[in-house]
């Protein structure tokens, strides 16, 4: 059985006050492995978070939004693998497509921060997706086989054997922008990507990976995503900043 995760990723958004505040309205309580709760903050909130949640023996996990793929230097308002492992952070999301379109992280860029978080024993939640204009063009399956590439055919299959790649679709069009693809367009698309891993890596790999959609998912339509075959959970915006619309999402995963 694959892992069903949500995870929300705040971005730059709450304050450590606001952040505590919210996580301590969150409900998340389940006995089952398969069931995962993440959230991803800014890193001023990873220590004061990861303390509250240690506390609390809660079951909701913490990962970075990003990090450098060399351990120290002259890289001014970088972050190491090294630093966030030191406060125990050990999942990273890799490749958002904020980072990919705002801060210019070309695709090596990406592989590189992949292959060093996953020697560094990181979990990682690897995004991609495709523009809008990709997809009017209808080259959106090829736009995502390029992206996906280097982490199928270069990273060690030790990797995906021992689940440490999470992979995320993120239609970039729908992100932040009120559109979402619809269930059946979701699913077409994952279904597509478990079918790419299929060929390279086999069938237990692909039917083992964990691949969430992360593109305006909201209370609304969570279910009927989580429902589809192929989608394993999502990468949460938005909606994760408000704690009745997180639970509710969270609600919508556990009841599958």
């Amino acid at each position: 059985m694959r892992t069903k995760i949500v995870a929300g990723n705040w971005k730059m958004n709450l304050t450590l006050t606001e952040s505590k505040q919210l996580v301590n309205k969150l409900k998340f309580s389940s006995n089952s492995e398969n069931i995962r709760v993440l959230i991803i903050p800014p890193y001023t909130n990873l220590d004061g978070l990861k303390r509250l949640l240690d506390a609390q023996n809660s079951n909701i996990e913490i990962g970075s939004q990003n990090l450098h793929h060399l351990n120290s230097g002259a890289y001014t308002g970088e972050i190491s693998g090294q630093m966030l492992k030191d406060i125990g952070i050990h999942i990273v999301l890799v490749g958002h497509s904020e980072r990919r379109t705002l801060f210019n992280e070309c695709q090596e860029v990406v592989f590189q921060k992949s292959s060093s978080a996953l020697n560094q024993n990181f979990e990682i939640i690897y995004c991609f997706g495709e523009q809008l204009s990709e997809r009017i063009e209808g080259i959106h399956f090829n736009v995502i086989k390029n992206q996906l590439e280097h982490l199928i055919n270069k990273i060690d299959l030790k990797y995906w054997e021992s689940k440490q790649i999470v992979l995320a679709y993120e239609p970039v069009w729908a992100i932040g922008t009120g559109q979402t693809a619809t269930s059946e367009q979701a699913q077409e698309m994952h279904h597509h990507i478990r079918h790419l891993i299929q060929q390279s890596l086999g069938v237990q790999i692909a039917n083992q990976t964990s691949i969430l959609y992360g593109g305006s998912v909201k209370p609304s339509n969570a279910k009927e995503l989580f429902q589809q075959p192929d989608v394993d959970g999502g990468l949460i915006g938005g909606a994760s900043l408000d704690a009745t619309s997180f639970n509710s999402i969270i609600k919508s995963l556990i009841t599958q």
